[in-house]
């Protein structure tokens, strides 16, 4: 298969009229477009694979840094911003580079500036993992974040690349967030194994082997693809559109941490004034780095929307689940992974399942049936307490998983198949920052309203007696409680115990709710405003 084909024939053989769309693999008479579709052969699938591993390390180093932190604690000594900063610098540079990078692959390549990352990613990986200082590894996370940046929009547009028969391509995304679901799910496992036997730095060694072998099958088996005809990049445009995100993460992330304050309201603010003037030169640049008149496509617009608001109410669960498990019921982190591991589960298979289904169900019917499945599981999550045990969360987390996996494969398809090919990069960037967008927002939102809840049920709950200094940082997080009723007396300490864990389930249970009503929110929008998108065919150029 070619790496690339003329553009005038790809939009041609990617867009066909939607009276004649339903048919497939069916030549047109002489001198029109065909339909037919070249099917991807050996070398595309073994390229899937080599994508697949880097998504599912991406994926991993989000994760496994969680339970490394008591290590480094102990070892870095860093100050309680440098830990923040260690855990969060990586998310804030990969959220504000995903649509430059992609902009910048469809221009000087997408294999080439994966090639970059990757190289990048493990030779960073390595210097993080022997830190000395919690400054070098602050440093090395944000570099890791640039590095990451590179990965997603790229592997992604890719994708779109290899695979163009439709049927192929939905099978190809599948596995896309399945690989992104099964890095989730091992690398509290994996993270787990490594820590009970190496030290802190030995979970940032486990991206390079992958890292290593896809630059040396990458160019074997991944084909070139850049914008022949594109201007020059707009540095301005990027730096904004870097400034912008960075500054409204952080701002959410604030919110979330300390709740609302002067710096936070800062930060919103002029992330807002900097997205503007991002908005405002896209639409009059003669190059703009992302063609915003993609948002007057209703399924462009409909598709991210749904992905933007369906990670909202993924953090609906994923935030507060591994705490419950390991700071409600007592599990080691080992333990906790095993617990979620069902829940990995669900993203693959559901990942899978979705493109046959979609051969036959309406991408309508699919989200919202998908939706309504997850907006069970968060109900059940409303039920959980100190008694219920580790069953009926794993049930839920299960049903969460299976219902969300078809929406993100979907509304995936959606937004970068209503690009054109030459911006196909911007639109996988475009579609990743909306889903850093939904993360922080389920980060900022959901989790300010489970720490005002915990707050406030501890104000009447905490027993009489404490030290002012312990009692603040019983009210601060859950984790704090328990540390510090280890070091109380055993009959004060389960008390303060008791009332944490009592407080942290109540903000589990109201945050559920609230997912589960924009889950069922989501099934209706995707009901109405995608009805028209027949059984076996997702939009492509046309919009439609």
């Amino acid at each position: 298969m070619k790496s690339c084909v003329p553009r005038r024939h790809y939009r041609q053989s990617h867009a066909p009229d939607r009276k004649d769309s339903a048919v497939e693999n069916t030549a047109l008479s002489p001198g029109t477009a065909t339909l037919a579709e070249p099917l991807a052969e050996r070398r595309e699938w073994i390229g899937l694979i080599v994508l697949a591993l880097a998504c599912l390390v991406y994926a991993m180093d989000l994760t496994v840094l969680h339970l490394a932190v008591p290590m480094i604690s102990a070892e870095l000594h860093p100050t309680s911003s440098q830990l923040l900063w260690i855990i969060d610098v990586y998310g804030f540079m990969v959220a504000g580079l995903l649509i430059t990078m992609g902009t910048l692959g469809d221009r000087i390549g997408r294999r080439r500036i994966l090639m970059v990352g990757a190289a990048a990613f493990g030779v960073v990986s390595v210097a993080a993992a022997f830190s000395p200082t919690a400054e070098i590894l602050i440093l090395c996370r944000a570099v890791l974040g640039i590095a990451g940046a590179t990965l997603a929009p790229s592997t992604l547009s890719l994708i779109f690349n290899m695979f163009r028969d439709a049927r192929q391509r939905s099978v190809a995304v599948g596995v896309w967030v399945g690989a992104f679901s099964a890095g989730g799910a091992i690398g509290p496992l994996a993270g787990g194994v490594l820590l009970e036997h190496y030290w802190w730095g030995s979970v940032f060694l486990l991206a390079v082997p992958v890292m290593a072998l896809l630059l040396v099958l990458g160019p074997k088996v991944l084909p070139e693809f850049r914008d022949s005809e594109a201007g020059r990049m707009d540095l301005i445009g990027a730096a904004l559109s870097v400034t912008a995100m960075i500054a409204l993460v952080f701002a959410m992330k604030k919110i979330a941490q300390d709740g609302v304050g002067v710096a936070a309201l800062a930060a919103l603010a002029g992330g807002l004034a900097v997205g503007a003037l991002f908005v405002r030169r896209q639409l009059t640049s003669p190059d703009p780095m992302l063609d915003l008149r993609l948002f007057r496509l209703s399924a462009f617009r409909t598709a991210l929307a749904i992905n933007v608001i369906g990670v909202f109410v993924a953090f609906g669960y994923f935030l507060f689940v591994g705490q419950y498990f390991q700071l409600v019921l007592g599990m080691s982190p080992l333990q906790a992974g095993l617990a979620m591991s069902p829940s990995g589960l669900g993203f693959i298979v559901g990942s899978q399942l979705a493109p046959r289904i979609v051969r036959v169900v309406k991408p309508a019917y699919l989200i919202g049936a998908g939706m309504l499945t997850a907006a069970i599981g968060l109900a059940l999550l409303t039920q959980v307490g100190m008694g219920t045990g580790p069953v009926l969360a794993i049930v839920a987390s299960l049903l969460i998983s299976l219902g969300l996996a078809p929406v993100f494969g979907i509304t995936t398809e959606l937004i970068v198949g209503s690009a054109p090919p030459e911006q196909a990069g911007a639109a996988s960037g475009l579609s990743e920052t909306g889903a850093e967008l939904g993360g922080a927002l389920g980060i900022s939102i959901l989790g300010s309203l489970s720490v005002a809840i915990y707050r406030g049920d501890l104000a009447d709950t905490l027993p009489a007696g404490l030290p002012a200094e312990a009692a603040q940082s019983i009210r601060d997080t859950l984790g704090a409680a328990v540390a510090v009723a280890d070091s109380l007396p055993e009959k004060l300490g389960s008390a303060v115990l008791t009332a944490a864990r009592e407080a942290f389930v109540d903000g589990v249970q109201l945050t559920a709710g609230i997912a589960t009503v924009a889950a069922a929110a989501i099934a209706a929008i995707a009901l109405v405003k995608l009805k028209h998108i027949p059984a076996g065919e997702l939009p492509g150029h046309d919009g439609h």
